[in-house]
C-alpha cells in the first residue's frame, strides 16, 4: 500500500496492481496477476456556494429565468446542477466555461404562495447547495367602469375603480382617500370631454415589492353638430391658379354629415385639393351639418382673385391713396401757408408797438 497526492494533471489517470510469485527455484514457473485498472478521479469543489438569481416575486401563468452558477470548479465538466421549486425539479439547460458552470431555467407556477428555491452543484461526492424565497402571486387589472358608458352632453357620469382587498388605487391620478382598493368621482360632462381617457393604477405590496396594474377607459359623450371658425374657416382668399387646399368639417358625435351648396345655383363647395384654383368655384355658399342630436348652418364665402377682379380691387384703391395724397398734400400747404401769415401778423405787430414806444419816449421832456 502506498499514498498519492493527486494532482489536477492526475484526472482521469488509470492505476492497476500487479502481482508477482517465483517459484522458478522450486522448480515451479513464475506466477504473475494484473488487477482491473482503476480511472483516479481528482476533483475541486470551492468552499463558496452557488449564485443563485431568481426573481423575488412572480405573478401566477408567467414565465421567468432562473440562474445559477458557480465558479472554482475542477473539472467543471463533470459537475451537475439541480435546479428545484418546493418539490419539484425544473428543467434546465447547463452550459460550462472554464472552471465555470452556469444552470438555466424557466420559472412557472400556478399556485400562489411562497415556495422555496434551491440551487444544487454536486461534483464528485460533494455539493454545494444554495437556496432564496420566490413569493407566487394573482392580481388581476382594476376593474374601471364608466357609468353610463356612453352619455349626452352636460349629463354626470360617475367613474368608479375597484381593486382587490389590500391593494390602494389611483384614479386618474388621485389617491384613493382614504388609501383603500376603491376610488369614485364624478362630473358633468362636455363635448370637450369626448374621447378622454381615464386611468386606474392599482398598487399591492408583495414580499417587500410593489406591483402596479393598470386600466384605461375611454369616454364617449353625445354631442349635436359643431360648425365654427376652427372647423371651417369660412372666408377663403385665393389667387386662380394656385394650388390649395378647402378644409371644411363638422363635428359631433354621431359625426354629423356636412352639406354645402352655393347661393344661387346650388353647386358643391369643393372641400379638399383644389389643383388648381379655378374662378368658376367662386361664391356664396350655405353649409349644413346633420346628425340625430339636431343641425347647424353657416354661411362660408370663396374668393377667387383673377385678372379683372384684381383691377376692380387696384383701380379703387389707387384712387383712394391718389386722393387721400392730394388731401394731404393741399391740409399741408394750406397749413403752411396760415403758419406765413401768422408770422407776418406778428412780425408787423410787434414792429408797429416798437414805434409807438420810440415816439412816446421822444414827447417825453427830459
Amino acid at each position: 500500500m502506498f499514498t498519492v497526492q493527486p494532482r489536477r494533471e492526475d484526472h482521469g489517470t488509470n492505476f492497476s496492481c500487479r502481482s508477482e510469485l517465483d517459484l522458478r527455484s522450486q522448480g515451479l514457473e513464475l506466477f504473475q496477476n494484473t488487477s482491473a485498472p482503476r480511472k483516479l478521479q481528482t476533483y475541486v469543489l470551492p468552499s463558496t456556494d452557488p449564485h443563485l438569481e431568481a426573481p423575488r416575486v412572480v405573478e401566477v401563468g408567467s414565465r421567468w429565468p432562473v440562474k445559477c452558477t458557480l465558479d472554482g470548479l475542477f473539472p467543471a465538466w463533470d459537475a451537475e446542477v439541480y435546479l428545484v421549486l418546493g418539490d419539484q425539479k425544473l428543467k434546465s439547460n447547463t452550459m460550462y466555461n472554464g472552471d465555470s458552470v452556469l444552470a438555466e431555467a424557466w420559472l412557472e407556477e400556478n399556485e400562489e404562495g411562497t415556495h422555496s428555491l434551491k440551487c444544487s452543484v454536486n461534483l464528485g461526492e460533494k455539493d454545494r447547495r444554495t437556496r432564496s424565497n420566490v413569493t407566487i402571486y394573482s392580481f388581476p387589472v382594476p376593474t374601471l367602469t364608466l357609468s353610463p358608458p356612453e352619455v349626452s352632453e352636460w349629463t354626470t357620469v360617475t367613474v368608479e375603480c375597484v381593486t382587490r382587498d389590500g391593494a390602494v388605487v389611483t384614479l386618474n391620478g388621485v389617491s384613493a382617500e382614504p388609501p383603500g382598493p376603491r376610488a369614485q368621482l364624478k362630473l358633468n360632462v362636455s363635448a370637450d370631454d369626448h374621447g378622454s381617457n381615464f386611468s386606474c393604477s392599482a398598487a399591492l405590496k408583495i414580499a417587500g415589492q410593489v406591483v402596479h396594474k393598470n386600466q384605461t377607459r375611454e369616454l364617449h359623450v353625445l354631442y349635436g353638430p359643431r360648425l365654427d371658425q376652427r372647423d371651417c374657416l369660412g372666408n377663403w382668399t385665393w389667387q386662380e391658379g394656385s394650388e390649395q387646399t378647402l378644409k371644411c368639417e363638422a363635428r359631433g358625435n354621431p359625426i354629423p354629415k356636412l352639406n354645402c351648396s352655393r347661393k344661387g345655383d346650388g353647386a358643391s363647395l369643393p372641400i379638399g385639393d383644389l389643383r388648381p384654383v379655378k374662378r368658376e368655384v367662386a361664391g356664396t355658399y350655405l353649409c349644413r351639418a346633420t346628425s340625430t342630436r339636431g343641425g347647424v348652418t353657416r354661411e362660408v364665402v370663396l374668393n377667387v382673385l383673377h385678372g379683372q377682379n384684381i383691377l376692380d380691387i387696384v383701380i379703387p384703391v389707387v384712387a383712394v391713396v391718389l386722393i387721400l395724397g392730394a388731401l394731404g398734400t393741399a391740409g399741408y400747404i394750406y397749413n403752411y401757408q396760415r403758419k406765413i401769415q401768422i408770422y407776418e401778423l406778428q412780425k408787423a405787430r410787434k414792429a408797429q408797438e416798437e414805434a409807438a414806444l420810440k415816439l412816446h419816449a421822444q414827447s417825453t421832456p427830459p
